[in-house]
């Protein structure tokens, strides 16, 4: 097993604890996406309690990769809320995982499958 493989399959056990019945194919594309990211422990988990975190998630994940025009706020809302599902003493927030969440909340799943 090559560390992809090792990462999606993490990232796929994690899943399962915060939400069992999951698209493996989608976090398996997300991830993909994500590169070399994955492997260096700050960026490979986004972290709630960090502003500029946070924008940098609306600014460059929602706004540009997802290509979302929805105002600053209802973006903040929802990253919110996957800050709140994935656990507030949750520490490991993957950002797969996150993005996935994302994905799925804004209907954007034909951008990766």
């Amino acid at each position: 097993m090559n560390k992809l493989e090792e990462k999606i399959a993490l990232y796929k056990e994690k899943m399962k604890e915060i939400e069992p019945n999951f698209d493996e194919e989608l976090l398996e594309k997300i991830t993909r996406s994500l590169g070399p990211s994955i492997y260096k422990k700050d960026s490979e988990i986004v972290s709630c309690s960090s502003e500029s975190e946070l924008e940098r998630v609306r600014k460059n994940f929602l706004k540009m990769k997802l290509g979302l025009d929805k105002s600053d706020e209802e973006l903040d809302k929802a990253i919110k809320e996957v800050c709140e599902k994935m656990g507030s003493s949750n520490r490991n927030k993957y950002r797969a995982l996150f993005y996935y969440f994302l994905v799925k909340k804004f209907n954007k799943e034909s951008l990766y499958i």
